[in-house]
């Protein structure tokens, strides 16, 4: 017996109301042995009942269901399950995307979007296993949280008392990385910086077109800053939070009067577009000491080489620890690679980027009062 099949498989509750895509799922994940078909449901009702006799370890949940759809499904979920990792699956539409976001909020961990203008079934199955695949594993496999002791100079740059921390050069840009779980992360971060924030803030989350812009809208209306997409030539200033459109590269670009934002579809870096790297190298390259990086929940390493090209600079680098954490992918590398000059609780990290800012201008930290994410 190999070491690999001591590790129980998987176990996957599949609920769709879709034959077809009941059964291609179940095609595309019965290839992988790490993957178990735990049990199958035709709406959220039936899902539920099904629960305690299949016990799964992920569930996938369509949104658009009779009977009981997949929000409301989702909502009941969390009552009796409120760990268990969920991912929904929705189609690549406006409407896909609102009620997936709407979905993100009331707690599910991830989603995947369904096949859409692919060329034949088995371009539709690798599309649907390349991005579904990677999924089920990270959040199936989740260790508990541990927390990791940090070294003294990382501790010491996180402590907020006066006169604990040596000179730093002034913040001029803020540039943030964030993968699974960062609807909720941006969340709880962007709301919380003041609208007199005084550098802007750019931010690359994996998403496609169409969520990037409805996730900048929602943002928008939670927040003292503007958030909007970014796009070829936009102004960076201060006040205002621009995020990378789906399937765009979204890079920091200084002309002869000013710095703006440039979008590309160049490769995908990390299996992703947009990715961090690019943005985290291009806002060290404009802005050098000046960029605080930080790096948001998310799977994979993106963020990673971005990060260390912002410390080679002398730039300040935080990172998500992995209590908070959907999945301590992206955040978890740069922490345990040594980068990271703070790791912090989502909850804590607007304060720190606050405090960071205000660090060697005339303005005192205390005139930042960071609104509450709740408001």
């Amino acid at each position: 017996m190999s070491p690999a099949s001591t590790v129980p498989p998987i176990r996957v509750l599949l609920v769709d109301d879709a034959v077809v895509i009941r059964h291609l799922l179940t095609e595309i994940l019965g290839t992988d042995p790490e993957i178990e078909i735990a049990g199958t449901a035709a709406n959220g009702r039936i899902a539920l009942q099904k629960m305690t006799q299949v016990n799964p370890d992920v569930v996938i949940l369509d949104i658009e269901m009779p009977v009981m759809d997949g929000l409301t499904t989702l909502r009941e979920l969390r009552n009796d399950w409120p760990r268990l990792p969920v991912i929904m699956f929705s189609t690549l539409t406006e409407r896909g995307a609102g009620a997936t976001l709407d979905a993100l909020s009331l707690g599910a961990s991830d989603y995947a979007t369904k096949p859409s203008n692919t060329p034949s079934a088995e371009a539709a199955l690798a599309s649907v296993r390349d991005e579904l695949l990677p999924k089920i594993k990270a959040l199936g496999r989740r260790p508990a949280p541990v927390r990791m002791p940090l070294p003294t100079s990382m501790r010491s740059v996180g402590t907020r008392g006066a006169g604990t921390r040596t000179a730093r050069p002034v913040v001029e840009a803020v540039v943030i990385g964030v993968s699974t779980g960062g609807p909720v992360a941006l969340a709880e971060l962007i709301p919380a910086l003041p609208a007199d924030f005084p550098v802007p803030v750019l931010v690359v989350q994996h998403m496609p077109p169409v969520f990037t812009r409805l996730l900048a809208d929602r943002l928008d209306a939670q927040s003292g800053l503007a958030v909007r997409e970014g796009h070829d030539g936009d102004a960076v200033q201060a006040g205002s939070v621009l995020i990378a459109p789906g399937d765009r590269h979204m890079v920091i670009v200084r002309d002869r009067t000013s710095i703006r934002v440039a979008t590309n579809d160049g490769p995908p870096e990390n299996s992703c577009r947009p990715a961090v790297d690019p943005l985290f190298r291009s806002a060290a390259a404009v802005y050098g000491e000046g960029t605080l990086a930080v790096v948001l929940t998310g799977m994979g390493h993106d963020g990673l080489l971005g990060s260390q090209r912002v410390r080679e600079v002398n730039g300040n680098v935080i990172a998500q620890d992995q209590a908070t954490s959907v999945v301590w992918g992206m955040p978890g590398s740069v922490a345990e690679s040594g980068v990271a000059t703070s790791v912090l609780p989502i909850e804590e990290i607007a304060a720190e980027i606050v405090h960071l800012v205000a660090q060697g201008r005339t303005l005192q930290p205390t005139a930042f009062a960071s609104r509450s994410s709740s408001s």
